[in-house]
């Protein structure tokens, strides 16, 4: 579930990337500050995400609802519909697929520390 999870989330970083270097109107506004802004959050988890810690990929399910919310709103716009609900598909598997790891990771580790086994006296 890890790897699924990196692989979601290199998916919305790279959404993202195509979406405001290629394709958005910014109305002449400089792209990579746009995309600086809306990187920031989800670079600043890159290092819990890349060395797989349990607390950096449940962090990131909280920060990437922002990301479900915004390409929610984006969705309504006939403009950015199709970036919008690509948003949200991406950032939703990236909160399923880090959510999962957390768990399955939490188990495993009270499963190797000795917890809930029964023991005979």
């Amino acid at each position: 579930m890890r790897v699924i999870s990196l692989l979601c989330y290199l998916g919305l970083v790279g959404l993202l990337c195509v979406y405001y270097l290629l394709i958005a109107d910014l109305h002449g506004a400089r792209p990579w500050v746009i995309l600086l802004i809306e990187l920031v959050p989800l670079l600043l988890l890159a290092p819990g995400m890349i060395l797989g810690s349990a607390r950096g990929h449940s962090w990131m399910c909280f920060v990437v609802n922002l990301y479900f919310i915004k390409g929610a709103l984006a969705a309504y716009d006939p403009n950015r519909q199709l970036f919008g609900l690509l948003e949200m598909g991406a950032s939703l598997a990236v909160f399923c697929s880090a959510l999962l790891y957390v768990r399955w990771r939490f188990q495993l580790n009270r499963k190797l520390a000795g917890e809930g086994e029964i023991s005979v006296a």
